[in-house]
């Protein structure tokens, strides 16, 4: 009896260690506070998957060459709650966004804004993971 306890133990805690682990990171672990970044293009991309959505956007650069960059964004549920939705940001969409750089120096980076060609703003940062706070977050508190 002792022995099935003992393996039912031992088979649990491996059936534990085997499962992925997603771990969450703060802002500054991955992203440059000193680093922003100003991009200007098309949406080639939308992820809508936790932890964070992913933008994908080509940039034109001074050469005429083409640079695709990733811009995280919050989670799906967070920038759904601050109007985004599925029909928002559609592969073509013309949009700037600024935010900050990956610390690698690669075309990644933290979307702090995104703004439309009509002018509407909509706020995609990752608030309260160590984003430089300021004050473009309107639930951040002062």
């Amino acid at each position: 009896m002792r022995a099935k306890v003992v393996l039912s133990v031992l088979a649990v805690a491996m059936a534990a260690t085997a499962v992925p682990v997603v771990a969450h990171h703060a802002f500054s672990a991955e992203f440059d506070a000193d680093a922003p970044i100003h991009l200007e293009g098309v949406v080639v991309r939308m992820e809508w998957i936790n932890p964070h959505a992913w933008v994908h956007l080509e940039v034109t650069n001074d050469d005429g060459s083409k640079t695709v960059w990733m811009v995280e964004g919050g989670t799906p549920n967070t920038l759904l709650r601050r109007g985004f939705n599925r029909q928002s940001l559609l592969p073509g969409t013309e949009i700037i966004v600024d935010g900050y750089q990956a610390k690698d120096g690669s075309n990644k980076g933290n979307g702090r804004d995104l703004t439309f060609r009509d002018g509407r703003k909509l706020f995609m940062g990752s608030s309260g993971t160590g984003a430089p706070r300021d004050g473009r977050d309107p639930t951040e508190p002062e």
